[in-house]
């Protein structure tokens, strides 16, 4: 029988890699591959979870820290990836092969096994960024990675949520206080197109907190321009003032796989 649990875990968030793995409905789906091939590979038995057990591959978009690991892997499990085409032609052209490439256009669901996907464009310095709600009988899981403004309809993707995971990179005190990077950097990490700031996601979870939500867990902190414990203790003030104290948050870091979340 079938098991209507769903579980994910963060094996790895951050400027140095970003994977998660989301395990439901009998399936276990990668989101991105951003660690290298043996860390990948070293997490995924971690937590349990045989690298070539996996059933496909989400890539959120392009850049290095989230498919770092995906050429040598694809070689050792060529499991189907999932992505756009406009993302697939860059991530091709860089070399990576192997594998199945499935493609789907951003605002398309789709369906993996018994498993929904749900895709949406999100805003970021990328060819074509998209964000993910994972859905399996009655459980959703939302999935943000690099964005650099949260719109009207991201924000209506994500409600509804049994547990979500998204970026908090920066806090804005920190960002303008910081001395190692130039101006031009700081201007590319808060534009449209850069990450979110802790002020960023603490509205979108003020939007989309509801009863049901279980758990936020928060990932790709910048190591000098945030902390857990500013970022949690925003959002704990702010799901206090709503009466959603029993929301569980969490801060995924990048050196170790976290614990799974279920619900």
């Amino acid at each position: 029988m079938v098991s209507r649990v769903m579980r994910f875990a963060v094996l790895g968030s951050g400027s140095g890699g970003n994977a998660a793995v989301v395990e439901c409905g009998g399936l276990r789906l990668m989101i991105d591959a951003g660690l290298s091939a043996k860390q990948l590979s070293l997490r995924l038995q971690q937590v349990g979870v045989d690298p070539a057990s996996l059933d496909g591959i989400l890539l959120t978009h392009e850049h290095g820290d989230h498919v770092r690991g995906l050429k040598v892997f694809l070689k050792q499990n060529p499991v189907p990836v999932f992505t756009t085409p406009a993302t697939a032609r860059v991530v091709r052209e860089s070399g990576i092969e192997g594998g199945t490439w499935k493609f789907f256009e951003a605002g398309q669901v789709f369906a993996i096994g018994g498993i929904a996907v749900e895709t949406f464009a999100i805003q970021h310095d990328a060819v074509d960024p998209v964000g993910f709600v994972v859905g399996h009988d009655t459980r959703r899981l939302g999935f943000l990675s690099d964005a650099g403004f949260v719109t009207r309809s991201m924000t209506e993707r994500l409600r509804g949520l049994d547990g979500i995971f998204v970026e908090a990179n920066y806090d804005e005190g920190l960002l303008e206080a910081d001395t190692k990077r130039p101006w031009s950097i700081k201007q590319r990490i808060s534009s449209r197109h850069g990450h979110l700031s802790n002020g960023q996601v603490t509205e979108l979870i003020r939007d989309i907190a509801h009863p049901a939500l279980g758990r936020v867990v928060l990932g790709h902190l910048s190591s000098d321009c945030n902390t857990p414990d500013t970022i949690l203790s925003m959002l704990r003030s702010c799901l206090a003032e709503l009466g959603h104290g029993h929301i569980g948050l969490h801060c995924a870091g990048q050196h170790e796989p976290t614990d799974w979340f279920q619900f």
